[in-house]
């Protein structure tokens, strides 16, 4: 993933195949990555407002709408999220110095992060109606947003998944800090959806809650 900031730097060092594309759009900031695999149809639509439907089984691509620099925020979100493989449903950011890519994964497909034996456990946390499990992971000589680097990354993983509710970030960068995760200066942080090797369709809106359930009593 890239930032608007760093657009032409990362473009530099990723490989020729890795395509980009990041801007602000109205309030929100709005990012577009991909390797290059994936058949990808996106839209950037009006306010919060994003979806994807991508196919091919191959490649590996997030996108979303958030904002730069992220940082502590109550994050209202609601949409479908319909992943055929893997898949991830979160808030997605970056941190330099040091570099780190972060998750807060809502919902997912086929492949539990935390089921990667590369993961390492760093506890729970209990927050917005839902338990997260944290973990932390090295990533070597891969695509960020200072090129490629070897980076480190931290997740919540929603023990129980939804598409739709409420995310206090703030709650998960104070619990991995507890945990030892050092945080440093906040890129941007979006609402995001990834693919991996997989097929699906997602359509989230940022800022706009889930509707409620129908009222149902005797007539």
């Amino acid at each position: 993933m890239v930032s608007f900031t760093a657009l032409v730097q990362a473009v530099l060092a990723l490989s020729a195949t890795v395509q980009v594309t990041a801007a602000p759009t109205a309030s929100y900031f709005w990012s577009s990555w991909s390797d290059g695999k994936p058949k990808l149809n996106t839209k950037n639509e009006a306010d919060g407002k994003f979806s994807v439907k991508w196919s091919g089984d191959k490649g590996n691509f997030v996108i979303g709408k958030g904002w730069n620099p992220g940082g502590n925020r109550e994050i209202v979100y609601s949409g479908t999220f319909e992943p055929i493989g893997n898949g991830y449903l979160a808030i997605y950011g970056w941190t330099t110095s040091p570099l780190v890519e972060y998750y807060i994964i809502e919902s997912y497909g086929e492949h539990k992060p935390s089921d990667n034996p590369e993961a390492k456990m760093k506890g729970n946390l209990t927050s917005d109606g839902g338990v997260y499990e944290i973990m932390t992971k090295q990533r070597v000589n891969k695509p960020s947003i200072q090129g490629t680097a070897t980076f480190a990354q931290y997740w919540s993983i929603r023990t129980e998944k939804r598409v739709g509710g409420t995310v206090t970030t703030g709650n998960h960068f104070k619990a991995w800090e507890a945990a030892g995760l050092k945080m440093g200066k906040q890129n941007y942080m979006i609402v995001a959806v990834e693919g991996q090797d997989s097929s699906g369709s997602a359509s989230i809106t940022v800022g706009v809650p889930p509707a409620a359930p129908a009222a149902t009593g005797a007539a």
